[in-house]
């Protein structure tokens, strides 16, 4: 198993990439902390999980955008399962509207949770993890982040992700830490399934010609890529944005 023994946080991980993610670990053998805004989800999860069998969970409900939540998320991996070795900071919303019609709210709330609680989540785990010499910090940007009419709140916030990753990925890299960042294209999730039917149906015209692979993309494509960078397979690799995207935005 990839992933024996240990102990990750992801964020956000009640359905979609989320749950993705932390099943896949779950099968590598991880011991997970499950959160999400949604306590049915997080404990739906948690229950996925453990009737597989083989595996530990422990949901923790709260947004990403509270300081503190983010680190109840952190004291509980340790008080649980005893330290922290991975962190996803998946966590994200949307709030699309066109430029001049955006709300001063709208901004306020996708930058407080998909960049804030990023940098929350990747502070309280690295000061762990510098301790102890080792962690893999992986963040969720988006293709969002080169541009996309709707979002210019959601492509700041993935952007920032971006700069953000590389940046840290400079500090705690001699202490073992490695910091690097996903970022999926058209994934096939409940955030795309509650778009307007008509605007889907676009999207699935348009598929051939955007999307060299010709498919939406899976959870468990991400999920994929998440377990690699979790994994000891990728000591060498930091400071990376892997686009995750079927050659969207090659």
């Amino acid at each position: 198993m990839r992933l024996k023994d240990k102990v990750a946080i992801v964020t956000g991980s009640g359905r979609g990439i989320g749950e993705g993610i932390v099943l896949r670990f779950a099968e590598e053998g991880a011991k997970l902390i499950i959160n999400d805004v949604n306590e049915s989800d997080a404990k739906a999860v948690v229950e996925k999980i453990k009737s597989k069998g083989g595996s530990k969970a422990v949901a923790v409900i709260g947004s990403v955008a509270s300081r503190e939540v983010v680190q109840r998320l952190v004291d509980t991996a340790i008080k649980e399962f005893g330290t922290v070795d991975i962190i996803v900071n998946n966590a994200g919303i949307t709030r699309d509207v066109i430029l001049h019609k955006m709300t001063d709210e709208q901004w306020d709330q996708v930058i407080a949770v998909n960049l804030t609680g990023v940098f929350y989540g990747i502070q309280c785990a690295a000061r762990v993890m510098r301790e102890k010499g080792y962690g893999k910090i992986i963040n969720i940007s988006s293709t969002s982040a080169l541009g996309n009419a709707g979002q210019i709140n959601y492509a700041a916030s993935k952007a920032g992700v971006i700069g953000m990753t590389k940046t840290a990925a400079k500090e705690p890299g001699a202490k073992g830490v490695n910091v690097n960042a996903i970022a999926p294209g058209m994934i096939w999730t409940d955030m795309m399934k509650n778009m307007p039917p008509e605007r889907i149906q676009q999207m699935d015209a348009m598929l051939p010609f955007i999307v060299p692979m010709n498919r939406k993309g899976l959870p468990l494509d991400v999920a994929n890529l998440a377990l690699f960078l979790a994994s000891d397979e990728s000591s060498f690799i930091t400071g990376q944005i892997i686009f995750c995207d079927g050659g969207m935005k090659m």
